[in-house]
């Protein structure tokens, strides 16, 4: 059954024309472990993941678990990380999740989204990007390209992106979630951009001309 939004946009086919658009649609952040993830997810706030998987080839190398990270000690962790955005930050955050993984989670990174926002540096997005890409958990993470594309598109109409996530996980199953967030950052990447989107090359702007004849 086509499933339509308040604003009655095919949802179903904008799904399959994303997926058509871009069958490799995944998570571009390099990792090897959930908490490799997380601290990658942590890292790219404010930054590339081209950038932060240049950082954390480096990185992982010397330390890829809590327990490298506590023997590398916060301030060569900030060395290593120094040409990301906010590193200082950063590595704070990095250092003290690291030592609560070990105090309370046995080194392991928890699979459950509340507990996941309890450590520090680790929002609601970062939580749902590590569930549902290092363990296959549904969820559906919203950053700001899939805030963005998801709101100009006609899919979903909330101020924040809490509310957006709401929306798009009441339209999609949640067998989706996870794809939907990966091919929505895809199209805010390569063609809905923030400042100029390219509308002639986009393979939905048939859709995006309806909704701005019904507005």
């Amino acid at each position: 059954m086509t499933k339509k939004n308040s604003l009655k946009i095919d949802t179903d086919l904008v799904f399959n024309i994303l997926l058509e658009t871009f069958p490799d649609a995944r998570c571009e952040l390099e990792f090897s472990t959930p908490f490799e993830l997380l601290i990658a997810t942590i890292l790219s706030a404010q930054c590339t993941d081209e950038r932060v998987n240049i950082v954390t080839a480096s990185l992982f190398a010397n330390a890829n678990t809590p327990e490298g990270i506590i023997s590398l000690g916060q301030q060569e962790l900030e060395n290593k990380i120094r040409s990301l955005g906010l590193f200082h930050n950063k590595a704070k955050n990095i250092f003290e999740t690291s030592k609560i993984l070990l105090k309370n989670f046995g080194g392991q990174v928890p699979k459950d989204v509340d507990l996941l926002r309890q450590l520090p540096g680790v929002g609601r997005k970062t939580a749902n990007v590590v569930v549902s890409n290092a363990y296959g958990i549904p969820a559906l993470a919203v950053d700001t390209h899939v805030f963005r594309v998801a709101r100009r598109l006609g899919i979903a109409e909330g101020k924040t992106p809490q509310r957006v996530e709401e929306e798009l996980k009441q339209i999609f199953p949640s067998e989706k979630w996870t794809l939907v967030h990966h091919l929505l950052i895809f199209q805010g990447r390569r063609i809905c951009y923030a400042r100029k989107p390219n509308c002639e090359e986009c393979p939905l702007k048939g859709i995006c001309a309806e909704i701005r004849n019904v507005e």
